[in-house]
């Protein structure tokens, strides 16, 4: 594979993924507002998300459809292998290089035939997605587009049988991945939630909870608006009342209370350390933002 790249006048040097048997990192940026569809189904009908000053549009193509949230297990990935390579003291690049089953490997899914089809769709998905965004932005009146993937290809042997991934990632999202208060750790059950709704859920409590003791709390309507989700206020309350029966979130306790003035709130909390368990090795460990 080609050490370099030029890619729109900038020459890239290729980073090689350092290994598989490291932490979970995940860019908050991604965790607090709506850039992915929580459906298994394919979704072309765009997000177009306003908040006081953030603006997110994402927009799909009808041959491959929008970016899924498990999709976004890729550039979870990614981010895990920069700032492990970065803490390691080595060079990094947001033009990669990986073997198919070490993505497979770290994501806790196999290396099936299926799986590797899955991947390629989802690479697919990162590419032909597209976002605009104000987040990150000097000017309120300024946004930045860009897709997850710029490009990719793959490399195959003369079998026909997949050696190795190369692609480039979004100057937005690799600057983002570098800034040490962006970046979280996550827990890696998270890869084990089936669920679109419980794996944006965990996400956005891993964001605002942290590891705070008193935990964080929204209301139904704002939780609704900011999940970017195609689902009726509705369905959407009946969902995530099925998520706090079954608390399936890693290291977090859900409840639905009423608040005194008469809103119904998902609040969250962390859940005990077991300090008898062997630690997660963490890196620059610090306090989630809000």
């Amino acid at each position: 594979m080609a050490t370099h790249r030029t890619y729109q006048g900038q020459q890239l040097e290729l980073f090689q993924a350092v290994g598989r048997d490291i932490p979970a990192r995940d860019a908050q940026d991604l965790m607090s507002w709506p850039f992915f569809s929580l459906a298994k189904s394919p979704r072309v009908r765009p997000i177009d998300f306003r908040m006081g000053n953030v603006s997110v549009r994402v927009e799909a193509t009808a041959e491959h459809g929008m970016a899924t949230i498990w999709d976004a297990d890729i550039l979870i990935w990614a981010a895990s292998q920069i700032i492990e390579a970065r803490d390691k003291g080595l060079r990094t690049s947001r033009f990669m290089s990986a073997r198919p089953y070490e993505i497979l490997a770290f994501i806790h899914r196999d290396d099936s035939a299926r799986s590797y089809e899955r991947l390629r769709a989802a690479l697919d998905r990162l590419q032909s997605t597209t976002v605009a965004t104000s987040i990150r932005q000097p000017s309120e009146r300024r946004r930045h587009r860009f897709s997850w993937i710029a490009e990719w290809r793959e490399k195959l042997d003369d079998k026909g049988r997949p050696t190795g991934i190369e692609l480039i990632l979004a100057d937005w999202f690799y600057a983002g991945v570098l800034d040490d208060a962006l970046i979280l750790t996550i827990d890696p059950a998270y890869f084990s939630l089936t669920g679109g709704l419980e794996r944006w859920l965990y996400r956005l409590v891993r964001k605002h909870g942290g590891r705070q003791p008193w935990g964080w709390s929204f209301d139904l309507e704002h939780l609704h608006l900011k999940s970017g989700s195609l689902s009726p206020l509705k369905h959407f309350c009946y969902d995530l009342r099925a998520i706090v029966r079954r608390q399936p979130l890693p290291g977090y306790r859900l409840v639905i209370i009423a608040d005194p003035g008469g809103r119904t709130r998902l609040t969250f909390q962390p859940l005990p350390i077991d300090r008898l368990a062997t630690p997660l090795r963490l890196t620059r460990r610090r306090p989630a933002g809000s």
